[in-house]
Protein backbone atom coordinates (compact mmCIF):
# COMPACT_ATOMS: atom_id res chain seq x y z
CA UNK A 1 0.00 0.00 0.00
CA UNK A 2 0.88 3.40 -1.18
CA UNK A 3 0.16 6.42 1.43
CA UNK A 4 -1.38 9.06 -0.97
CA UNK A 5 -0.06 12.11 0.96
CA UNK A 6 -1.64 14.58 -2.28
CA UNK A 7 -4.69 13.98 -0.84
CA UNK A 8 -4.04 15.30 2.69
CA UNK A 9 -1.51 18.13 1.71
CA UNK A 10 -1.79 18.91 -1.87
CA UNK A 11 0.64 21.48 -1.44
CA UNK A 12 3.35 19.13 -0.02
CA UNK A 13 6.12 19.58 -2.29
CA UNK A 14 8.91 17.63 -1.37
CA UNK A 15 9.62 14.58 1.19
CA UNK A 16 10.96 11.29 1.57
CA UNK A 17 9.81 7.89 1.21
CA UNK A 18 11.07 4.01 0.94
CA UNK A 19 11.54 2.01 -1.83
CA UNK A 20 8.96 -1.18 -1.57
CA UNK A 21 8.94 -2.77 -4.41
CA UNK A 22 10.49 -2.12 -8.39
CA UNK A 23 7.64 -3.42 -10.78
CA UNK A 24 9.01 -5.56 -14.15
CA UNK A 25 8.26 -2.94 -16.26
CA UNK A 26 10.69 -0.65 -14.04
CA UNK A 27 8.06 1.04 -12.03
CA UNK A 28 8.73 2.22 -8.60
CA UNK A 29 6.94 1.70 -5.89
CA UNK A 30 7.10 4.06 -2.43
CA UNK A 31 5.59 3.40 0.88
CA UNK A 32 4.10 7.33 0.34
CA UNK A 33 3.80 9.13 -2.17
CA UNK A 34 3.65 12.98 -3.24
CA UNK A 35 3.37 12.08 -6.99
CA UNK A 36 -0.91 12.41 -7.85
CA UNK A 37 -1.49 9.01 -9.53
CA UNK A 38 -2.97 9.34 -13.19
CA UNK A 39 -7.00 8.96 -12.45
CA UNK A 40 -10.08 11.08 -13.13
CA UNK A 41 -8.99 13.50 -16.03
CA UNK A 42 -6.36 14.24 -14.14
CA UNK A 43 -2.65 13.76 -15.44
CA UNK A 44 -0.05 11.77 -13.02
CA UNK A 45 2.48 14.28 -11.47
CA UNK A 46 5.86 14.88 -13.01
CA UNK A 47 9.25 15.55 -10.82
CA UNK A 48 12.36 14.19 -9.58
CA UNK A 49 13.71 11.39 -6.73
CA UNK A 50 17.31 11.37 -5.38
CA UNK A 51 18.87 8.69 -2.85
CA UNK A 52 21.78 8.16 -2.11
CA UNK A 53 24.08 7.44 -5.01
CA UNK A 54 21.23 7.99 -7.80
CA UNK A 55 18.59 10.25 -9.00
CA UNK A 56 16.14 10.05 -12.02
CA UNK A 57 13.48 12.19 -13.25
CA UNK A 58 9.98 10.37 -13.06
CA UNK A 59 7.60 11.13 -16.18
CA UNK A 60 4.62 10.15 -14.29
CA UNK A 61 2.40 8.56 -11.49
CA UNK A 62 0.09 5.44 -12.38
CA UNK A 63 -1.86 3.06 -10.08
CA UNK A 64 -0.97 0.46 -9.96
CA UNK A 65 -2.18 -3.45 -8.05
CA UNK A 66 -4.35 -2.55 -5.05
CA UNK A 67 -3.58 0.37 -3.26
CA UNK A 68 -0.12 0.47 -4.96
CA UNK A 69 0.83 3.66 -6.49
CA UNK A 70 3.84 3.34 -9.12
CA UNK A 71 6.29 5.79 -10.60
CA UNK A 72 7.29 5.87 -14.12
CA UNK A 73 11.09 6.75 -14.64
CA UNK A 74 11.21 9.71 -17.46
CA UNK A 75 14.15 7.20 -18.98
CA UNK A 76 16.12 4.14 -18.74
CA UNK A 77 18.02 5.07 -15.76
CA UNK A 78 19.55 2.81 -12.68
CA UNK A 79 16.51 2.43 -10.30
CA UNK A 80 16.92 2.74 -6.11
CA UNK A 81 17.50 -0.66 -4.47
CA UNK A 82 14.31 -1.95 -2.83
CA UNK A 83 14.46 -0.75 1.25
CA UNK A 84 16.18 2.47 0.43
CA UNK A 85 15.18 6.32 1.60
CA UNK A 86 14.37 8.48 -1.26
CA UNK A 87 13.88 12.24 -1.45
CA UNK A 88 10.52 13.15 -3.36
CA UNK A 89 10.40 16.60 -5.41
CA UNK A 90 7.71 16.94 -7.91
CA UNK A 91 7.21 19.38 -10.74
CA UNK A 92 5.21 22.19 -8.43
CA UNK A 93 4.35 25.24 -11.26
CA UNK A 94 2.97 21.72 -13.17
CA UNK A 95 0.54 20.11 -10.49
CA UNK A 96 0.01 23.92 -8.90
CA UNK A 97 -1.84 24.36 -12.37
CA UNK A 98 -3.48 20.97 -12.28
CA UNK A 99 -5.12 21.77 -9.06
CA UNK A 100 -6.52 25.32 -10.35
CA UNK A 101 -7.94 24.21 -13.55
CA UNK A 102 -9.17 21.16 -11.47
CA UNK A 103 -11.41 23.26 -8.80
CA UNK A 104 -11.76 26.23 -11.79
CA UNK A 105 -13.73 22.93 -13.41
CA UNK A 106 -15.97 21.84 -10.36
CA UNK A 107 -16.88 25.39 -10.87
CA UNK A 108 -17.64 25.00 -14.33
CA UNK A 109 -20.34 22.21 -13.40
CA UNK A 110 -21.63 24.53 -10.99
CA UNK A 111 -22.63 27.55 -13.98
CA UNK A 112 -23.80 24.74 -15.95
CA UNK A 113 -26.19 22.38 -13.64
CA UNK A 114 -26.04 19.28 -16.13
CA UNK A 115 -24.62 16.36 -16.28
CA UNK A 116 -21.18 15.33 -17.37
CA UNK A 117 -20.34 13.38 -19.73
CA UNK A 118 -16.31 13.64 -20.23
CA UNK A 119 -13.41 16.09 -19.29
CA UNK A 120 -9.74 16.24 -19.20
CA UNK A 121 -7.16 18.71 -17.52
CA UNK A 122 -3.89 19.90 -18.79
CA UNK A 123 -1.78 22.70 -17.35
CA UNK A 124 -3.04 24.91 -20.34
CA UNK A 125 -5.96 23.80 -21.53
CA UNK A 126 -8.88 21.66 -19.89
CA UNK A 127 -12.73 20.95 -20.51
CA UNK A 128 -15.69 19.34 -19.62
CA UNK A 129 -18.45 17.91 -21.48
CA UNK A 130 -21.78 18.22 -20.97
CA UNK A 131 -24.87 16.39 -22.20
CA UNK A 132 -26.68 19.20 -23.10
CA UNK A 133 -29.01 18.83 -26.36
CA UNK A 134 -29.25 22.67 -26.83
CA UNK A 135 -27.02 25.49 -25.90
CA UNK A 136 -28.85 26.94 -22.62
CA UNK A 137 -25.82 29.01 -21.80
CA UNK A 138 -23.62 31.21 -23.86
CA UNK A 139 -19.91 32.05 -23.67
CA UNK A 140 -20.26 35.16 -22.26
CA UNK A 141 -22.59 34.54 -19.05
CA UNK A 142 -20.62 31.01 -18.57
CA UNK A 143 -17.59 33.18 -18.26
CA UNK A 144 -19.14 36.22 -15.95
CA UNK A 145 -20.84 33.72 -13.64
CA UNK A 146 -17.45 31.81 -13.48
CA UNK A 147 -15.09 34.82 -13.25
CA UNK A 148 -17.55 35.56 -10.42
CA UNK A 149 -16.99 32.50 -8.25
CA UNK A 150 -13.24 32.55 -8.99
CA UNK A 151 -13.14 35.94 -7.48
CA UNK A 152 -15.46 35.11 -4.25
CA UNK A 153 -12.87 33.38 -2.74
CA UNK A 154 -14.92 30.46 -1.70
CA UNK A 155 -12.97 28.08 0.49
CA UNK A 156 -12.42 24.40 -0.90
CA UNK A 157 -12.20 21.36 1.83
CA UNK A 158 -13.04 17.55 1.91
CA UNK A 159 -15.46 14.90 3.85
CA UNK A 160 -14.94 11.75 3.83
CA UNK A 161 -18.29 9.68 3.73
CA UNK A 162 -19.10 5.71 3.39
CA UNK A 163 -20.14 4.35 0.26
CA UNK A 164 -23.83 3.65 1.67
CA UNK A 165 -23.93 7.08 2.53
CA UNK A 166 -23.66 7.78 -1.49
CA UNK A 167 -26.05 5.26 -2.64
CA UNK A 168 -28.05 7.25 -0.59
CA UNK A 169 -27.72 10.38 -2.22
CA UNK A 170 -26.58 9.35 -5.80
CA UNK A 171 -27.08 13.36 -7.12
CA UNK A 172 -23.59 14.33 -5.12
CA UNK A 173 -22.14 12.43 -8.71
CA UNK A 174 -22.42 14.64 -11.27
CA UNK A 175 -20.28 13.02 -14.42
CA UNK A 176 -21.71 9.62 -16.04
CA UNK A 177 -18.67 8.67 -17.68
CA UNK A 178 -16.16 8.01 -14.22
CA UNK A 179 -17.68 6.83 -11.72
CA UNK A 180 -16.23 7.21 -8.06
CA UNK A 181 -13.74 4.44 -6.82
CA UNK A 182 -14.94 1.68 -4.60
CA UNK A 183 -13.73 -1.38 -2.65
CA UNK A 184 -12.12 0.77 0.30
CA UNK A 185 -15.56 1.40 1.75
CA UNK A 186 -15.29 5.52 1.89
CA UNK A 187 -15.72 7.49 -0.64
CA UNK A 188 -13.87 11.39 -0.85
CA UNK A 189 -15.86 14.59 -1.21
CA UNK A 190 -14.23 17.92 -2.32
CA UNK A 191 -16.52 20.63 -1.18
CA UNK A 192 -16.50 24.37 -2.35
CA UNK A 193 -18.38 27.08 -0.11
CA UNK A 194 -19.46 26.92 3.32
CA UNK A 195 -19.74 23.93 5.17
CA UNK A 196 -23.60 24.52 5.77
CA UNK A 197 -24.21 25.59 2.43
CA UNK A 198 -21.72 24.55 0.11
CA UNK A 199 -21.84 25.63 -3.81
CA UNK A 200 -20.69 22.54 -4.66
CA UNK A 201 -20.26 18.80 -3.39
CA UNK A 202 -19.16 16.02 -5.53
CA UNK A 203 -16.88 12.74 -5.09
CA UNK A 204 -13.23 13.51 -6.34
CA UNK A 205 -9.86 11.91 -5.57
CA UNK A 206 -7.38 15.04 -7.21
CA UNK A 207 -5.61 17.75 -5.80
CA UNK A 208 -7.44 21.53 -5.40
CA UNK A 209 -6.44 24.39 -4.25
CA UNK A 210 -7.21 26.09 -0.64
CA UNK A 211 -9.57 28.66 -2.30
CA UNK A 212 -11.12 29.96 -5.21
CA UNK A 213 -9.22 33.16 -5.40
CA UNK A 214 -5.97 30.96 -6.40
CA UNK A 215 -7.18 30.36 -9.65
CA UNK A 216 -6.75 33.46 -11.17
CA UNK A 217 -8.04 34.84 -14.32
CA UNK A 218 -9.54 31.68 -16.83
CA UNK A 219 -11.05 31.95 -20.41
CA UNK A 220 -13.69 30.04 -21.64
CA UNK A 221 -13.27 29.09 -25.07
CA UNK A 222 -16.01 28.26 -27.40
CA UNK A 223 -18.76 26.37 -26.99
CA UNK A 224 -18.14 22.88 -29.12
CA UNK A 225 -20.45 20.83 -30.28
CA UNK A 226 -19.23 17.15 -30.24
CA UNK A 227 -22.80 14.61 -31.00
CA UNK A 228 -25.89 14.46 -31.10
CA UNK A 229 -26.67 16.02 -26.97
CA UNK A 230 -22.97 16.62 -26.42
CA UNK A 231 -21.51 20.16 -25.64
CA UNK A 232 -18.13 20.76 -24.76
CA UNK A 233 -16.36 24.03 -22.97
CA UNK A 234 -12.65 24.52 -22.62
CA UNK A 235 -10.98 26.79 -20.07
CA UNK A 236 -7.58 28.56 -20.34
CA UNK A 237 -5.70 30.77 -17.89
CA UNK A 238 -6.43 34.02 -18.63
Amino acid sequence: MTEPLFLTDPYLKTTTGRVMAVTPEGGIVLDRSIFYAKGGGQPGDSGRISWDGGSCEIAGSVKGEGAELVLVPAEEAALPPVGSDVEMRIDWDRRNRFMRMHTALHLLSVVVPLPVTGGQIGADKSRLDFDMPEVTHDREFIHARLSSLIAANHPVSEEWITEAELDANPGLVKTLSVQPPRGAGRIRLVRIGADDAPIDLQPCGGTHVRNTGEIGAVVVGKIENKGKSNRRISLTFG
